[in-house]
């Protein structure tokens, strides 16, 4: 099958992404007013969907699909189990992650949908079943167990942050001259920044990259 021909139509020069139409220069503010739009839009299925890819201490990389459930100036919250209109924008952040609080995990936890705490309980992500049929059996004997009852949190799952050091807001231009512009968080002996790079807010800088 020959994609090649596959072409996607994004933005026109007249749309360009400029410094000066940065909502704040602090990335996390930048953050809220695109999601904030994306929110707005019927075209957008899930807004806060973020793909979470880290590596291993043998530098195996993965990837996974999780849902942004809150951000501020630590960093933006996740859960998980262990394991738009014409224009299209997209937002990559670099940074460290580190787990939540089991009390800040047991709260969000028990915010859920009962049906969706009972799924948690029901399915180890990513193990072998022996078929569809397995799971929706064990998730009906958990629905008549905790009927009336609450429903333990399973412990392997839980909560993260993920403290940014770098974001990168990226608009997608019909002529591929797509729009890029990065903040990067100047740590205590970080070199200083170069003639192209422009103060943000608090420890960020940001510049414009070649697409």
């Amino acid at each position: 099958m020959d994609l090649g021909a596959m072409r996607m139509g994004y933005r026109g020069a007249e749309e360009a992404f400029e410094e000066r139409q940065l909502a704040a220069r602090d990335p996390v503010a930048q953050f809220g007013a695109w999601l904030a739009e994306a929110l707005r839009c019927p075209a957008v299925g899930e807004a806060n969907a973020m793909c979470l890819a880290t590596c291993s201490r043998d530098g195996k990389p993965s990837a996974r699909m999780v849902l942004l459930k809150g951000f501020g100036q630590d960093g933006f919250r996740f859960f998980t189990n262990r394991q738009s209109r014409k224009g299209r924008e997209l937002v990559r952040i670099e940074g460290s992650v580190k787990r939540l609080s089991e009390e800040e995990s047991e709260q969000y936890f028990h915010s859920r949908p009962k049906s969706s705490q009972i799924g948690a309980v029901a399915s180890r992500q990513s193990t072998v079943i022996p078929d569809r049929e397995y799971l929706m059996k064990r998730n009906a004997e958990l629905e008549e167990k905790y009927r009336d009852a609450p429903v333990p949190k399973p412990e392997d799952w839980g909560g993260y942050i993920l403290q940014p050091d770098v974001v990168e807001f990226w608009q997608g231009q019909t002529n591929r001259l797509h729009d890029r512009i990065v903040f990067r968080r100047l740590r205590d002996g970080a070199d200083p920044p170069g003639p192209m790079t422009r103060r943000g807010e608090g420890e960020w800088v940001f510049e414009r990259l070649a697409p």
